[in-house]
């Protein structure tokens, strides 16, 4: 269940039908220990944490799975309207009426990526709130937690996509190792590839990839904050219901 990072924003298929991303290599691993694993993956792109809520928990708990991941709340940080009480009252209540069906819940303290966007000062208390609060909400309840946050190598870029907000192909499959360390699974030991140091760009060629960034990427984002739209708008769930995983 979640927003544009479980979905699989920037890590294409194979065959560029659409987006693979972590969850995906997770339940390809999954699917290779168990040969019944079914999989379906709700997660929809622009979902604010209340949406994600009414609409994803309801159906995913319909299935009666194993195992669920959530991650979400990003979106909400990034809006004027953020309420962090009343959303974490709610992520707290959700994750205790999830674990109370016995389904094993896997949870995700966000990597950093307010160095790399405007306004990151002002985001980044609001992510290491949310961070906090997602590592009590795991350890009262019992839940995996899955800590982006501390690890050093999301800060190297190749890690994340041109929008500088979604994860890069070499990002989820980070992620993916994360998520199978938790479930004490080994990963593929490529997935935890050694970054080079990133080379420091001139002062200019900097400004003016930020100012490329900006026309392609934060402008859009604002016309629709400012139209009430969100790229999920259309988006169907790539994988509404629990099936057997084919890669």
């Amino acid at each position: 269940m979640g927003d544009s990072f479980t979905e699989g924003l920037d890590d294409p298929q194979p065959d560029g039908t659409g987006y693979r991303g972590w969850a995906d290599l997770v339940a390809g691993r999954l699917a290779e220990k168990a040969p019944d694993f079914t999989y379906a993956n709700l997660a929809i792109r622009g979902r604010l944490f209340p949406a994600i809520v009414d609409e994803q928990v309801p159906a995913a708990l319909a299935m009666r799975p194993d195992l669920i991941s959530f991650a979400g709340g990003g979106n909400d940080a990034l809006r004027r309207s953020f309420d962090p009480d009343a959303l974490l009252a709610r992520f707290d209540e959700m994750v205790g009426v999830v674990r109370g069906t016995g389904a094993d819940v896997l949870l995700f303290r966000f990597a950093d990526l307010t160095r790399r966007l405007p306004g990151g000062r002002y985001i980044l208390p609001r992510v290491r709130l949310l961070n906090r609060a997602v590592g009590e909400v795991a350890d009262r309840h019992g839940a995996r937690l899955v800590d982006l946050w501390s690890d050093d190598g999301f800060d190297h870029p190749s890690l994340w996509s041109t929008d500088r907000l979604h994860l890069s192909s070499v990002g989820h499959r980070r992620v993916a190792a994360h998520v199978l360390h938790a479930l004490g699974l080994a990963p593929d030991p490529a997935w935890w590839e050694t970054l080079t140091p990133a080379d420091r760009r001139p002062w200019i060629v900097a400004r003016g990839t930020d100012a490329r960034w900006a026309g392609r990427h934060l402008a859009p984002w604002i016309v629709r904050r400012l139209r009430g739209r969100s790229s999920g708008d259309r988006i169907s769930p790539k994988r509404p219901t629990l099936a057997p995983f084919i890669d």
